[in-house]
């Protein structure tokens, strides 16, 4: 295993960030843990005593006397670090090499099943539901974070300026959901069909907290007063109950690319510049939800994360997959903190000279750090859960028990991450979430154009861009 963190149950990645016991951000030592290979690099012959393999792959999974969320969580971090390859100068194990093998061939299945549903829709015997309105859909290829929320807020705000009544229709990733029994009548007795959408907000009021409706809609709802925010794994059902109850005339489909039940309108992908295919293998061997060349369904292309000067090579790629789509860079933007338990405001250069302990449960939190670092005196620490990682009372306690006795200044999350952290009668040490936006670096004027189509405007009748995120110009850095 790699070093040891300071603390018992915590291990130090190579960039200085921690994962409570189970995170390892390398192949060698997440492997060590699951008792899959010793720190040496032994095999151990327990390769897949995993979940699906009996009961000592269950209890592997779990580890002792660990919630049964981390051994989710371990099994997660191993697949994905094994998926994007090996550390420099370690060799893969026979055992590796045959999972990975395995891996490749149900890629090929999925593949295939993909493309088949595709065909089918295409054809027409598969059929899209038209519900009469606009809409949008905002998704991507991969799975992981491609900074699709903020791109998300950013439409429903435009348009809703723009006198759109909108609804953001989410499946709801990781809410809490129905005990598997109740599922099961529920669709036995049909009683899902007939169940009403949840409401996690109606446009004037927050109805649901995260644990209900999930990190990004709870997220959304909070930051979009005017907007309505429904949750359902059938989102057909959704948009017709925003039409009906909410009288809503926009809907947008949040991560809704694979989503082909409901017709779209407009067609919005995001590319992350920093890793925009992984290893280009569709799932379980990588990271894609479907082929890279099934970027030609998009109407527009936002590639996320750029700096606004090295995208050239993937502009040229994603041109010649797609000629006629609008290619828009944007990145993300810190623009101030806000404490989690008092709602106070700081300015940015709060972090000048302060120590801080820096927390995250996203799917890549690196460019997170990169920013916190960048503005701060010093990273005391930072601390590393899984994505979606819904953090227990205890969890909190002891990361601000931590971070006072380490001498942090305020501990740092991202907003999502906020959503989900739990009330604490005291704190002794500031928690503050750094509120981030989207900023367009070139083709703004592509964007509102998208924005002018949906509202059937012409450019002279657009309303001019207003609020935090800027349309027209990157701030100079």
């Amino acid at each position: 295993m790699g070093g040891s963190g300071a603390r018992t149950g915590m291990n130090r990645g190579e960039d200085g960030a921690t994962t409570p016991h189970t995170f390892s951000p390398s192949v060698t030592s997440i492997v060590a843990q699951c008792g899959l290979r010793d720190g040496a690099g032994k095999r151990s012959g327990l390769l897949f005593q995993l979940p699906g393999c009996g009961r000592s792959g269950r209890r592997l999974a779990r580890g002792k006397g660990m919630p049964r969320q981390y051994g989710r969580e371990r099994l997660e971090k191993y697949l994905i670090a094994l998926i994007k390859g090996p550390e420099a100068g370690v060799l893969r194990t026979r055992s590796e090499r045959a999972l990975l093998r395995f891996l490749k061939a149900m890629s090929r299945l999925y593949r295939s099943v993909v493309l088949m549903r595709l065909y089918l829709y295409r054809v027409g015997i598969f059929r899209h539901d038209n519900l009469g309105c606009q809409v949008i859909s905002i998704g991507n290829l991969t799975v992981g974070g491609t900074g699709k929320t903020p791109v998300v807020e950013i439409f429903a705000r435009e348009l809703q300026r723009q006198g759109r009544k909108v609804a953001i229709l989410s499946r709801g990733y990781k809410k809490v959901e129905p005990g598997l029994l109740r599922r099961l009548l529920g669709l036995v007795t049909l009683e899902s069909m007939r169940r009403p959408p949840r409401l996690v907000s109606d446009g004037n009021q927050l109805m649901l907290d995260s644990a209900m409706s999930g990190d990004e809609p709870y997220m959304l709802a909070s930051n979009l007063p005017k907007v309505a925010v429904l949750v359902d794994k059938d989102r057909v059902k959704s948009g017709r109950y925003a039409i009906g109850k909410l009288g809503c005339d926009t809907l947008i489909l949040d991560d809704g690319f694979q989503y082909l039940a409901l017709k779209h309108w407009v067609e919005v992908v995001l590319v992350d510049k920093t890793d925009p295919f992984g290893n280009e293998h569709v799932l379980p061997r990588g990271i894609l939800r479907e082929p890279v060349s099934n970027i030609a369904r998009a109407n527009y292309i936002f590639i996320t994360k750029s700096d606004g000067r090295t995208a050239g090579p993937l502009r040229q790629r994603l041109r010649e997959m797609n000629p006629m789509a609008e290619i828009i860079e944007c990145r993300h933007t810190a623009r101030y903190l806000q404490n989690i338990y008092t709602a106070e405001r700081r300015e940015l250069g709060f972090l000048a000279g302060r120590r801080v302990f820096v927390v995250s449960g996203i799917a890549d939190p690196r460019g997170f750090e990169r920013e916190v670092g960048r503005r701060c005196g010093q990273v005391i620490e930072k601390r590393r859960f899984a994505d979606h990682h819904r953090f227990s009372q205890q969890e909190i306690l002891n990361i601000v028990n931590d971070a006072a006795s380490s001498g942090a200044d305020a501990i740092i999350t991202t907003e999502k991450d906020a959503v989900r952290f739990p009330k604490l009668e005291r704190c002794d040490v500031p928690v503050f979430f750094l509120r981030v936006d989207i900023e367009i670096l070139s083709g703004s004027e592509d964007f509102r154009h998208c924005i002018g189509r949906i509202c059937f405007r012409g450019e002279d009748e657009m309303l001019p861009a207003a609020g935090p995120v800027s349309l027209e110009t990157a701030v100079a850095e």
